[in-house]
């Protein structure tokens, strides 16, 4: 046996003794790694307003402090405003269930010809094996849903101290990543940094913005129509349309469209029709101003980039994704060498060949083509001297006769 042979057995199995740990310990980390992640997000995306508190000589941690503080001053208002909001339409809604049953009854009725009353249909939910089954499964897994709540809260405690220790230690983690690095590569990181920074904020303002007018006018829809928790239905559009980029408008639609069907069911077709209108809307006129500054990508860039980020991340991928996205544009926007586009009729969207003739004179050309012909060619070059076939016989129309 070669001496190299044992050492480079062991070798081969120390690397892949190595590589399996390093595997295993990616998987036990994958949660906290994304928690990482969206803090490190939520820091670029609260770094402008701790930096301009930072400038007028505030403490960076005192910066941070009071942001974050807002952030969740505002957070927990909201929250409270619509729960208690939504509390108290649930009851209204509980009170008037039966009321929307026997409207769904009727109509189903009166549309079908069917003889369905609202106790049987009661008796039949009440006494079916499903509901039975779901109210045992309900009973035993009351721990885990508590367990889910718990491991929520402590996420949401990481995220939040992850968050704050990048903003508030930002300059400092910049010059300990930039201390490992050769100077030239230190610009591109610093530059890359402050893209990412810039875009990060733009999104979540865009969003908030184009959440607010979303949630508006479908308010407006819905108070309209007599739709009843107007605001309920209008904040749920707001936040799901936006947040949930490209098929968010659809997905919250879903929800006033049925509150919609217990009143009317020409009213869900009437909302079915405005939120495709209005996402036709954002989509071409209002998103492409908000975020012409912000995040300016392909919408469907952003709509490969969502699904990309979901494949990969979850529901975290399709937050974190366009924002990255738009920061790699950006960033590879910088440093792309582009040139200048010629003027090819191609590149507007026409054709490389040449015009062709009018009809009318295409026409007229193939009726005198067998009249040139039996004449010898004369008739179709009358009048044209010095183009090909009139050449040397110009003043000479009559020739020498052919000798036999």
């Amino acid at each position: 046996m070669p001496g190299w042979l044992p050492r480079a057995m062991a070798l081969a199995l120390a690397l892949y003794a190595c590589f399996q740990l390093g595997s295993w310990a990616f998987y036990q980390l994958i949660g906290l790694l994304t928690n990482v992640l969206i803090a490190f997000f939520l820091a670029l995306a609260i770094e402008p307003a701790v930096g301009r508190m930072a400038g007028r000589g505030m403490r960076r941690g005192l910066a941070t402090f009071l942001v974050f503080l807002g952030l969740m001053i505002f957070s927990l208002g909201f929250v409270v405003l619509l729960g208690s909001m939504l509390a108290g339409q649930i009851v209204d809604m509980v009170d008037e269930f039966p009321k929307y049953i026997d409207s769904v009854i009727n109509w189903v009725n009166q549309t079908f010809h069917t003889e369905l009353s609202r106790v049987e249909v009661q008796d039949s939910l009440l006494h079916s094996d499903w509901l039975q089954k779901y109210v045992q499964n309900s009973a035993t897994g009351v721990l885990d849903v508590s367990t889910t709540v718990l491991g929520g809260l402590f996420r949401l405690l990481t995220i939040f101290l992850f968050s704050f220790y990048f903003a508030a230690d930002g300059p400092r983690l910049r010059r300990a990543l930039c201390s490992v690095l050769p100077p030239a590569r230190q610009t591109e990181v610093l530059r890359a940094w402050e893209i990412a920074v810039d875009k990060t904020g733009g999104y979540i303002y865009s969003r908030g913005l184009m959440a607010l007018v979303s949630g508006a006018a479908h308010y407006v829809l819905l108070v309209i129509l007599g739709v009843p928790y107007a605001p309920a239905l209008a904040v749920w559009v707001g936040l799901v349309s936006q947040f949930i980029p490209t098929i968010g408008t659809y997905l919250a639609g879903a929800l006033p469209m049925l509150i919609a069907f217990t009143v009317d069911p020409w009213y869900a077709l009437w909302v079915l029709g405005f939120v495709v209108i209005y996402q036709q809307f954002e989509n071409y006129v209002l998103q492409p101003k908000l975020t012409a500054k912000t995040v300016d990508i392909h919408p469907a860039v952003a709509f490969g980039s969502v699904i990309a980020g979901t494949a990969l991340l979850g529901a975290v991928g399709a937050l974190v994704a366009i924002p990255a996205v738009a920061t790699l544009q950006a960033f590879l926007g910088a440093y792309v060498k582009r040139y200048d586009v010629t003027d090819d009729p191609r590149v507007h969207g026409g054709s490389s060949r040449a015009p062709g003739r009018p009809l009318p004179s295409r026409i007229r050309r193939l009726v005198k083509g067998p009249r040139a012909a039996g004449r010898g060619g004369t008739e179709g070059t009358e009048g044209t001297e010095g183009t090909e076939g009139t050449e040397g016989t110009e003043g000479t129309p009559d020739g020498p006769p052919p000798q036999r």
